[in-house]
């Protein structure tokens, strides 16, 4: 199985090139990028007001709000500090980096700018982490709708955060990898008792959504639930956990995917091999040919 970069490819290398360019004295140019992320998250890097010495980073969250209700914007302040500017109209969150006035050691902060959707999924996770270590129960349940018709609820408990996650199945096919794939969670366990309970559920939420409002029902709607202990949540480990868990629907899907390309690609080679079968199997035709007087004979 492959593990997706927690960074942002495309930030990392465009600022890296942008930044060493800077220090070894190049002239500046014209920055003007647009892309995208996984969970529809857009990014735009540019020059403010034509300023080719000033880099803009910003970033768009359709569920950005429901993140600052968890403290995003003070996540946000303690990882970026001065590099946060005012958001560009149509983006959520904006970094502003001066080439003139860059640190001895840049690499760092380019990391940090690569990880910009990362943190501003974290705050909600530190925030219920902090909810089991204080042993504050009964905290309202956070629901972030991540994408168009998918959510993610956690919940805290005093010896455990449940993070579940709703997904849609576009293609039956993908609900019968999805089960399979996700079978080997269930196995994975029984090797490493450290890692936390993986559960699923087909068609109908998992009992503790039962309760929830706008839970959605259907044959093509799974539930994922991981239940994190405090091994998982203390403070050395919730880093990896946040890092490791919030990718986790698009790591899902993206194995999915990878999984039908495999399972076409051996069946294209397979068919292939048959054909070749066929081929070589065919009787050869015996051609009628003519002597020079005009007589008909068939060679042996």
């Amino acid at each position: 199985m492959i593990l997706l970069e927690q960074n942002n490819r495309i930030i990392t290398e465009l600022l890296d090139l942008k930044f060493t360019n800077a220090k070894e004295g190049g002239k500046p140019d014209n920055v003007d990028a647009q892309f995208a992320d996984f969970d529809g998250v857009l990014y735009h890097a540019s020059n403010p007001d034509g300023d080719k010495t000033k880099i803009r980073l910003s970033i768009s969250l359709k569920f950005f709000k429901e993140l600052q209700e968890h403290g995003a914007d003070a996540l946000l302040r303690r990882e970026y500090g001065s590099y946060l500017t005012t958001p560009e109209p149509g983006y959520n969150v904006s970094l502003l980096f001066d080439l003139t006035a860059l640190p001895a050691d840049h690499s760092g902060l380019i990391q940090k700018a690569s990880m910009l959707k990362r943190n501003c999924f974290a705050s909600v996770f530190e925030k219920y982490f902090e909810f089991q270590e204080t042993g504050q129960e009964g905290q309202k349940r956070a629901v972030i709708n991540y994408r168009e018709d998918e959510t993610m609820y956690i919940e805290a408990k005093a010896d455990r955060v449940t993070v579940i996650f709703s997904t849609i199945f576009k293609d039956p096919d993908d609900v019968i990898i999805g089960k399979v794939f996700l079978q080997e969670f269930r196995e994975g366990r029984k090797a490493s008792q450290t890692a936390p309970a993986v559960l699923y559920s087909l068609g109908e939420p998992p009992l503790e959504l039962r309760d929830q409002p706008g839970a959605r029902v259907g044959e093509n709607v799974g539930y994922i639930t991981f239940v994190l202990f405090p091994r998982h949540t203390n403070k050395n480990a919730r880093d990896n956990t946040i890092d490791l868990i919030h990718t986790f629907r698009d790591y899902l899907h993206y194995h999915i995917k990878c999984s039908k390309v495999y399972m076409h690609s051996r069946m294209r080679s397979k068919t292939n091999d048959f054909l070749k079968v066929l081929n070589r199997a065919r009787p050869e035709v015996k051609l009628e040919k003519k002597t020079f007087s005009g007589r008909s004979y068939v060679p042996s």
